[in-house]
């Protein structure tokens, strides 16, 4: 598939995946969305690990609302059911891990995109807003669900209600995103995160992100159970026995992903 709203690097492993509108913050729009949902999917069987940003100031500012004639005729519940509940299960359901690398401004569907990916790495001047109530509409692209579990309740409502900026580093502080990093060094630290998944130990960081998204869903014992299972099948694998091996000889394991 051609690209023509963002792009996909390859490099060592990583499917790098950028939004590419940055005249607009790069808004999500029909065409968009279409293609994150195909990169991410596609990039799932090719990869070992995905990373989402944005090209230019903003990771993504939302929906794409510069198109009146659009707006005004626009089905908001069709359009969630039709084109963002793919986008964000081809994230949710990609069997490697999938890094939101929030190079700048993430509002409104834009924010929940990063949030609905496995680890979010935000630079310092990066900023996320649920930007909804201020025209008028309740958070989605799935905000009510990762809000409350990520902040709580109570900052889940405020973040809602008032549609406050969040800095990058009050996003940390709170636990709604795993790390924030200086301006100047945000490239090297998402890359050099990206590089270690790309280079480590495939198989498990698959079954981590299988085990810990069903963890909403599962009572103790199922859980336990899902952890029986999964664990007996990361313990038949080749980078198992490296892990093992390297660690008797004390030396570096070289995972190959199998």
């Amino acid at each position: 598939m051609d690209y023509d709203t963002i792009t996909r690097e390859d490099r060592d492993g990583m499917a790098i995946i950028t939004m590419n509108r940055p005249d607009v913050m790069n808004a999500l729009n029909t065409q968009m969305r279409a293609e994150i949902t195909h990169a991410v999917t596609a990039a799932g069987n090719d990869a070992r690990v995905v990373v989402l940003t944005g090209a230019g100031r903003a990771f993504c500012s939302g929906q794409d609302l510069g198109d009146r004639a659009n707006t005004a005729n626009l089905n908001l519940e069709r359009t969630l059911r039709d084109e963002y509940i793919p986008m964000l299960m081809a994230i949710v359901d990609c069997p490697v891990p999938v890094i939101a690398a929030v190079n700048g401004t993430a509002a409104g569907a834009g924010a929940n995109l990063a949030l609905v990916c496995d680890v979010v790495i935000a630079t310092e001047s990066a900023s996320f807003i649920q930007a909804f109530t201020r025209i008028g509409l309740i958070p989605d692209a799935g905000g009510t669900w990762a809000l409350p579990r990520t902040i709580g309740l109570q900052r889940a409502m405020g973040a809602a209600l008032f549609a406050d900026k969040i800095t990058a580093t009050q996003a940390a502080d709170w636990g709604m995103i795993w790390e924030v990093a200086a301006d100047e060094e945000f490239e090297a630290v998402w890359t050099g995160r990206a590089a270690h998944l790309a280079s480590g130990p495939t198989e498990a960081f698959k079954r981590v992100k299988q085990v810990m998204r069903a963890s909403h869903g599962n009572s103790l014992d199922e859980q336990l159970k899902l952890e029986g299972q999964l664990q007996g099948q990361c313990g038949k694998t080749r980078d198992f026995k490296e892990g093992v091996l390297a660690f008797l000889e004390k030396r570096k394991p070289v995972y190959e992903g199998r």
